[in-house]
């Protein structure tokens, strides 16, 4: 297969109508991906984690949306902003135990509050989006999830 160079950037309402940026009017999932250190230690437990240690956690994050009438259901850029502002920031080289609100900080309960930090920014915002899922990863083999309806059966 050949590379072709193109002669010209296509232009909007000159080669493709307005009409047609939006391609379907389906519901589609929207990942972004992240990453902080922090660390932590867990009460009342008894193996590994029971003394203070790190880790370098990965986050996934999930919402959803129709797209609108240019063919997006998010722009990448704002929810990079809004899960750096109310989770990422406020959690990389940080002492857990200390800034996140009263829990055990296992990676249960992280991931509860990792989606209700999210869902409540980006109502806040205005987003006509629904969150999905928020997966954390405390190992590379190891994470927690939370889904819409893991948090709507409560």
């Amino acid at each position: 297969m050949e590379f072709v160079i193109p002669q010209k950037l296509l232009q909007i309402d000159v080669d493709i109508l307005r009409s047609q940026l939006r391609y379907h009017k389906k519901r589609v999932l929207v990942t972004k991906e992240f990453s902080f250190d922090a660390a932590h230690h867990l009460y009342a437990y008894n193996g590994k984690c029971v003394g203070l240690h790190g880790h370098t956690y990965r986050l996934l994050v999930t919402v959803s949306a129709v797209p609108d009438d240019i063919g997006l259901a998010i722009d990448f850029s704002d929810l990079k902003r809004i899960v750096k502002q109310c989770v990422v920031d406020r959690l990389d080289h940080q002492y857990l135990n200390a800034v996140l609100p009263p829990m055990n900080t296992t990676a249960e309960n992280m991931v509860v509050w990792i989606y209700e930090q999210i869902a409540s920014a980006l109502e806040t915002e205005g987003f006509q989006i629904r969150m999905e899922r928020v997966l954390l990863w405390e190992t590379p083999t190891s994470c927690a999830e939370i889904t819409r309806e893991e948090m709507e059966e409560s």
